[in-house]
């Protein structure tokens, strides 16, 4: 009961970090509220028994990108003319995305802990390993849940993440490479 209790609180905050993310009017104060966020969602993953994830939801987002976004708006120097976003159709407009994504949320009020599990056992794609792990482990005659454990949660994710996607991996640290690039560049015009 307890745990239910921290996961609300910490759903509770990650939420009303989320919504103060977008009604900041500075940028960096946004920023801030995201990592507060990002924080929550990490907690999240930890109660949820999925510590690698909630530490890399830590060390990457809450840490590594938002230096990157913070590092690009103090350069670009984003406090200045904050009047032209915040216009009335802009408020309309984001006021009717958020009820139309939260009349999204109102089918869920009718799940119970006890439905979803039986829409889970009911589902053979969901319950299937294959759909979670590699085929490729099936064919060789390897049980995908022993290699796991064998391996570890981060050796199994660090495998296919450099084996096979390891160019679509290097590609997008280019292109992060580029979008500072650009930001330097940019900020350079204004000095």
């Amino acid at each position: 009961m307890m745990t239910e209790q921290v996961f609300w609180f910490f759903a509770i905050v990650a939420s009303l970090s989320a919504l103060l993310v977008v009604v900041m009017r500075s940028p960096i104060a946004s920023a801030f509220w995201l990592i507060a966020t990002m924080l929550c969602l990490a907690a999240i993953f930890f109660m949820l028994h999925a510590p690698f994830i909630g530490a890399i939801q830590i060390l990457v987002y809450a840490g590594a990108v938002m230096v990157l976004f913070l590092f690009v708006i103090m350069l670009l120097n984003l406090g200045q003319d904050q009047g032209a976003f915040r216009r009335a159709p802009l408020w309309f407009v984001a006021v009717v995305l958020v009820g139309v994504l939260g009349s999204q949320l109102v089918p869920l009020s009718g799940y119970s802990r006890e439905r979803m599990a039986l829409e889970y056992s009911r589902s053979a794609l969901l319950a299937e390993p294959a759909v979670m792990f590699d085929s490729t482990m099936y064919a060789a005659g390897l049980d995908p849940v022993r290699e796991t454990e064998a391996r570890g949660v981060p050796g199994d994710i660090a495998k296919p993440l450099f084996e096979h996607y390891l160019v679509p991996f290097e590609l997008t640290s280019l292109l992060l490479l580029a979008a500072i690039v650009g930001a330097v560049v940019l900020a350079k015009r204004r000095i």
